[in-house]
């Protein structure tokens, strides 16, 4: 083989090389901390009601990303410091990405439209501030693979145990992944605002609707 055909076929094959290299690794997995579903969960359909008393149901998940968190109007720590980090994490994202952020609260008893109209509205009024009675909010919850707890007692104080993690729903309306919250000796369990905003764009860009 002359040497110019040698040194043409080397170059070809290097070239090649790097460009599977580069198509493997714009094409890989995200390296991410959150839980992510390679195959998407479909959550069912559901029915609830948001902050103007209006109907939701699943339809309002499709044609955008969602980051839904669980919680309650009296909630003293998780809850506020929650959504004050994904009003940050919507900011830095809304205008690159289509976003909506869900504040599903698991204490319907006592957050009514009108109250949770008020706390979200705190927040950021374009959230969805969302609830319903507990035979119509479980499956959902179950289904976003979070969880809530809360009393049988006659109380008009009582705390309500739930998920820290906030649930990323794609626009088709199926569970994508699980942002976990840090926990850390001390302070109570919070996401990562920088690291969700990170992690979401590498998922996002990764599993294009």
């Amino acid at each position: 083989m002359a040497p110019f055909m040698k040194q043409l076929r080397i170059s070809l094959v290097v070239i090649f090389s790097f460009l599977l290299v580069a198509c493997s690794e714009q094409n890989s997995a995200p390296d991410v901390q959150a839980l992510v579903y390679e195959q998407a969960k479909p959550l069912s359909d559901f029915t609830l009601n948001d902050q103007n008393g209006e109907l939701v149901t699943k339809t309002q998940f499709l044609g955008q990303w969602n980051l839904v968190f669980l919680g309650y109007t009296s909630c003293p720590d998780i809850c506020p410091l929650t959504l004050a980090k994904l009003n940050s994490v919507y900011k830095k994202l809304h205008n690159e990405y289509p976003l909506q952020i869900w504040f599903m609260s698991v204490d319907p008893q006592r957050d009514t439209p009108v109250k949770r109209k008020a706390y979200i509205d705190y927040f950021n009024p374009d959230f969805l501030a969302v609830s319903g009675e507990h035979k119509n909010l479980f499956p959902v919850v179950r289904e976003l693979g979070l969880i809530y707890a809360i009393s049988d007692s006659q109380e008009s104080e009582y705390a309500v145990d739930h998920s820290a993690s906030v649930a990323l729903v794609d626009a088709n309306g199926a569970v994508r992944a699980i942002f976990k919250p840090e926990f850390q000796q001390g302070n109570v369990p919070l996401i990562n605002t920088t690291q969700l905003i990170s992690e979401f764009k590498q998922i996002a860009d990764y599993y294009k609707n």
